[in-house]
């Protein structure tokens, strides 16, 4: 709300929000569209968005003069462009989740809000028709990706394999970037025997903004889930700051690596699948994957939720340890320094973690360790820590981003019990999370 003045003078004048008015005040004239007052705002400041796309605040004094002038802006609504079935094109699905590739200005905080649908998407992004033709376009969800969980990753993978097994040549799923890597992995594990490419999409600007990548990404992810023959899951978004080309990269394979930059994703321990331009070009870098065929694709949901995963570092207190085990968790995934150290032999023997760990796996807990330097793998022998670690009974993850493992121990404990099973499964290279070798040419691609 606008202050009592302000709002006196707006009844005053039948003067709404979507108003187009001009503001006259010490013989200078600004004209524009009465927006709400942010949450956040001066309510005795006049909100006004200028033709030229930037708002401003015009401070309320008395003697001020506001003019109600022909014309009116809905503030709430977008366009939007149905879609249209093309036999000639090849086609595919679109399921929405949210995130800042479904995003624009909220006038009411100030802030970018979750607001597209699919629909709105095509008409910021008519190139998609021409592309493909779309046999299905689904809003799962409208959120920021840190607001999604386990029962979302189950809902797109079933909603995934039910729009490939009914012909699509490939499905798209927009998604917030933040944690794009989790339901990427999620979806790596959960969907078997793909008939086609599944590529997850978003965005790091939101698409009222001049430098948005909304365009570019879909369109490159648009390019691979119809003509592409990788029938993997991956993530397709800009390679390099400038809009020239995109990668698609293993969804088990993939982080984001800058807060805002928009080639943020990046490939760790594994080269891209391609390169993908927006015009359709696609070079392959990675010839390490499935081709699409004509079999059923397969969904496998089943996740253990207790799952948690924690970063060593100096000085941490390893009594946290023993609060997950007595809450129940099932398994813990340990981001360990260097090549997957966790404090071990402290001058305080309190502080060292391995009681705490030998404990947890006594009670039933899985505890894998990856490292929290991405890059590289782990090893049980080739310091003294790292032995008296591995004798507590851990499991090494090898070069799995802390992400995937978190995901592939979820996935692991909703298949298996017995600590054996649960090892060997981790131990074994389900869907591209595990590479045999570290190559030298994969280090910050």
């Amino acid at each position: 709300m606008y202050s009592s003045e302000i709002e006196v003078l707006l009844k005053s004048k039948k003067i709404s929000f979507g108003d187009r008015v001009e503001v006259l005040k010490k013989d200078v004239s600004y004209e524009g569209i009465l927006l709400p007052r942010a949450a956040v705002g001066d309510p005795s400041c006049l909100v006004l968005k200028l033709d030229n796309g930037y708002n401003i605040g015009v401070k309320f004094e008395k003697g001020m003069q506001v003019k109600k002038l022909p014309g009116q802006k809905a503030l709430e609504r977008f366009p939007k462009l149905q879609f249209k079935q093309r036999p000639e094109l090849p086609k595919i699905s679109l399921l929405a989740t949210g995130g800042t590739i479904a995003s624009r200005i909220d006038y009411l905080t100030g802030g970018v809000k979750m607001a597209f649908t699919p629909q709105e998407i095509f008409f910021a992004v008519p190139e998609l028709v021409g592309i493909a033709s779309f046999k299905s376009v689904k809003e799962l969800s409208n959120l920021a990706s840190e607001d999604l969980w386990y029962k979302s990753w189950q809902q797109m993978a079933e909603e995934t394999a039910k729009e490939l097994n009914k012909g699509a040549k490939g499905v798209i799923i927009t998604h917030g970037t933040d944690t794009m890597c989790f339901s990427s992995a999620a979806l790596s594990f959960m969907l078997k025997n793909l008939s086609g490419p599944v590529v997850f999409t978003g965005a790091q600007r939101s698409s009222d903004r001049g430098s948005s990548d909304t365009t570019m990404n879909l369109v490159c992810a648009a390019q691979v889930a119809a003509k592409s023959n990788i029938a993997e899951i991956g993530v397709c978004m800009h390679a390099e700051s400038s809009d020239d080309f995109c990668f698609f990269t293993r969804g088990t394979k993939v982080r984001k690596m800058h807060t805002s930059r928009r080639d943020a994703f990046r490939p760790i321990n594994d080269l891209p699948f391609a390169k993908v331009w927006p015009k359709g070009e696609t070079h392959i870098l990675n010839q390490n994957y499935r081709k699409t065929g004509q079999g059923k694709t397969e969904v496998d949901t089943k996740f253990e939720p207790k799952v948690a995963l924690i970063k060593a570092y100096p000085g941490a207190d390893p009594d946290f340890i023993d609060y997950l085990v007595s809450s129940d968790f099932k398994g813990i995934v340990i981001e360990g320094t260097g090549l997957g150290h966790v404090p071990t032999q402290t001058s305080e023997p309190k502080m060292s973690w391995i009681k705490n760990i030998e404990n947890a796996i006594r009670s039933g807990v899985s505890v894998v360790i990856v490292s929290q330097t991405l890059y590289g793998r782990v090893h049980s022998h080739v310091y003294r820590n790292l032995r008296i670690l591995d004798s507590t009974g851990v499991i090494w993850g090898e070069d799995m981003l802390p992400e995937t493992a978190y995901i592939k121990l979820g996935w692991v404990l909703g298949h298996a019990n017995e600590m054996e099973k649960i090892r060997e499964l981790m131990k074994k290279n389900i869907a591209g999370e595990i590479s045999e070798r570290s190559e030298f040419e994969t280090f910050l691609m």
